[in-house]
């Protein structure tokens, strides 16, 4: 690569913070080149050039929170949508976990640009994380991410018997949607009516899709893990902070 980026993108692909974030902090000044301040927007860089931002960025960026919620049945992950409230209506001192081990203070002024990072059906519960943080949101939801996010699926064959092994197998590989082949899955028995999937792409509805291309309906969808970072004992309803040393 030896064409010119957009300053912003290039910061991106370094993992320094979001595209949007990057245009923020141009716009203050808080960016250099080869220790030459950047202010003007759409500015180009080479690859090989130094990028670095001031302290001030810094510190900003250590101020910005994610958040993991248990998310109950009837909430969006996103906007308000149908007379449905969103996630983040959920974040409020008095549903905290009472063993959130961060001694972070809940403010106010973290639900500000705290976005979904990733989402749950309005019918789908469980693990969903919301951050003010733009490498993590780029880190789960970016075009080139991997990251294994795992679900509980309760299930019922509509025919007589057990679904064939076949039918498991096309589960975890051989099946598409929207014409698209999805990439391999892991998908096993967790007991005689719920599946466990693992999956390394989210397409809308994508469990459900799949379980209906065999003949199984969904009765219940739970997001249990996102990476390295699992639900765990958060009840139903409440949240948490990210801790310092977890990482997805």
């Amino acid at each position: 690569m030896t064409e010119p980026l957009r300053l912003s993108k290039r910061m991106s692909e370094l993992g320094l913070c979001s595209r949007r974030e990057a245009d923020e902090w141009i716009a203050k000044g808080w960016v250099r080149v080869d220790g030459a301040v950047i202010s003007e927007l759409g500015s180009k860089v080479l690859p090989h050039q130094k990028v670095t931002i001031e302290r001030q960025a810094q510190a900003q960026q250590a101020r910005r929170v994610t958040v993991l919620i248990n998310k109950p049945m009837g909430f969006v992950s996103g906007q308000a949508e149908d007379g449905y409230k969103p996630a983040v209506t959920l974040i409020r001192p008095e549903n905290r976990w009472a063993e959130d081990q961060e001694s972070l203070q809940f403010s106010p002024a973290q639900l500000k640009s705290l976005v979904p990072a990733g989402r749950l059906d309005i019918d789908s519960v469980g693990l969903l994380i919301l951050t003010q943080d733009g490498r993590i949101a780029k880190n789960l939801i970016g075009e080139d991410n991997s990251i294994e996010k795992e679900y509980l699926v309760r299930v019922k064959y509509g025919k007589a018997g057990k679904l064939p092994e076949q039918d498991l197998k096309r589960l975890n590989h051989g099946l598409s949607i929207d014409g698209k082949a999805l990439l391999p899955a892991k998908v096993r028995w967790q007991n005689d009516d719920q599946l466990c999937f693992i999956l390394r792409e989210g397409k809308k509805r994508q469990i459900r899709r799949m379980c209906e291309m065999v003949g199984l309906q969904v009765l219940g969808l739970k997001r249990v893990r996102i990476g390295q970072v699992k639900l765990g004992n958060l009840p139903v309803g409440q949240w948490r902070y990210l801790g310092v040393n977890e990482k997805f």
